[in-house]
């Protein structure tokens, strides 16, 4: 039984005074008005500060940690845009379930001080340990420019994945993915698991699948298609605990051949 009054609308809204209460979600009910049985509404503006004791964001299965709140944009340095991603080309028609085209330049990720590329220098294998073109260690080398044509073919064709062992448990919140960006296509059945512990399938955790139609029976993907830009693709990790990065993928739009040029993993070490 409520003691607050009635109020009509005006165009300066209504003011509640929350007391400087702590909390994450805000929950409004109405139930029709004295013209008719409808509920509106224009804005809710909820004014605040982030709590000094928030936890990082996490991922399924992760184990938060009482961390000062305060997030920084992530520092990514992209390779310098190559002029074959700049053509007119007609994706929507061409691939399925397509994102945005052509795509917006990323926002700013926020992530804890101190968050780096812990995928640097670290080893990587792969379903083809000795590729058509290229070499492994390139994939976590630091290159990106790949301006003498510096990147991993797998070999043969259809589904291959590689792993990058970060050799330590990480808390990680993105992973970026750079295939072959100078060439505008997309590339299939694009998959991301993090694994604690253990490498092993029961241990791996998805955080991005666009494989609609699950051919490569590791479940029904809900992402989107996209294409290659030498921004490459940002996964939000939100903070989950883990050794091992899978990426899969089975061929693209051009042909039937999985490439990287960089895969980076940023996060920080699990305490």
């Amino acid at each position: 039984v409520g003691k607050d009054k009635h109020y009509s609308e005006t165009n300066k809204g209504k003011l509640i005074d929350a007391k400087g209460v702590k909390a994450r979600y805000v929950r409004l009910y109405s139930s029709g008005n004295n013209n008719n049985d409808l509920n509106h509404y224009i804005e809710v503006e909820v004014y605040g500060k982030p709590v000094t004791d928030a936890p990082e964001s996490v991922g399924d299965g992760a184990k938060p940690a009482s961390v000062a709140c305060k997030l920084v944009p992530l520092e990514i340095k992209l390779p310098r845009l190559s002029c074959t991603v700049c053509g007119p080309f007609n994706f929507r028609q061409l691939i399925p379930n397509l994102e945005q085209w052509p795509p917006q330049r990323r926002g700013p990720f926020l992530v804890p001080p101190g968050t780096t590329n812990v995928a640097f220098g670290k080893p990587v294998a792969s379903t083809d340990n000795q590729p058509t073109i290229g070499a492994l260690k390139m994939i976590t080398d630091g290159d990106k420019e790949a301006t003498d044509g510096s990147y991993v073919e797998l070999g043969p064709a259809g589904l291959q994945s590689i792993t990058i062992d970060l050799e330590a448990e990480h808390r990680i919140y993105a992973i970026v993915v750079w295939h072959r960006y100078f060439v505008p296509c997309a590339y299939y059945d694009i998959i991301v698991q993090v694994a604690s512990g253990i490498e092993s399938p029961g241990n791996f955790k998805t955080l991005f699948n666009n494989d609609h139609d699950n051919s490569a029976g590791l479940g029904f993907g809900k992402d989107k298609n996209y294409i290659e830009t030498n921004q490459g693709k940002l996964i939000d990790a939100k903070g989950v605990t883990g050794r091992h990065v899978r990426l899969y993928s089975n061929g693209n739009d051009h042909n039937e051949f999985n490439h990287y040029i960089e895969v980076e993993v940023y996060g920080k070490p699990a305490q």
